[in-house]
């Protein structure tokens, strides 16, 4: 009798102890506030344009609404309610309001300026733009006077040629991001 007390409280006590290291950690690497996430939903990464972050294949928790209270912030990967496509895309959050942004032709390419800086993937390499690219970025830019404007956010994929992003269809609203990546 006192062996089975013995291990039932060692048993809860160590489950315990496995909620606590959970909450810690959870906490560590996951901050804000969580009471305006509606749904959360695991889900199964569809196409390559964030290949070397996140790849093709790869399961992510997607937390809807959980910017309807907490501040979007440069690099946080979101997923974005595009209207040209009936699935929601995933991107990196690179251009903020506020920030200023224009292009550069640097070592005979032209490349995405913010805040002074060259914009760069997740594995440091820079962003180039074709004619297209670099006229879509360049209509905003003198639109806004290179300024992104208030609530308007410059998402890219994590490829440096491009793929469906603000360099495809312009600068996004904070409306049409509907949830958080956590990956």
């Amino acid at each position: 009798m006192m062996y089975i007390e013995s291990k039932n409280r060692f048993l809860i006590v160590g489950i315990l102890g496995l909620f606590v290291i959970f909450l810690v950690f959870f906490n560590f690497f996951e901050s804000g506030d969580f009471s305006c996430v509606v749904n959360n939903e695991l889900r199964i990464v569809n196409g390559n344009s964030l290949s070397g972050l996140i790849e093709s294949g790869a399961e992510v928790n997607i937390l809807y609404g959980y910017y309807a209270c907490n501040v979007v912030n440069r690099n946080d990967v979101v997923v974005y309610n595009y209207s040209g496509s009936e699935n929601s895309l995933i991107k990196i959050v690179k251009g903020l309001p506020k920030d200023t942004f224009n292009v550069s032709l640097v070592d005979g390419f032209y490349v995405l300026v913010i805040n002074g800086g060259i914009v760069r993937n997740s594995d440091g390499e820079i962003y180039v733009l074709d004619r297209k690219q670099r006229q879509m970025i360049l209509l905003y830019v003198n639109s806004y006077g290179g300024v992104i404007p208030e609530n308007t956010y410059l998402i890219l994929g994590n490829l440096v040629f491009g793929s469906l992003d603000s360099t495809r269809f312009g600068l996004v609203s904070r409306r049409d991001i509907v949830g958080k990546v956590v990956y």
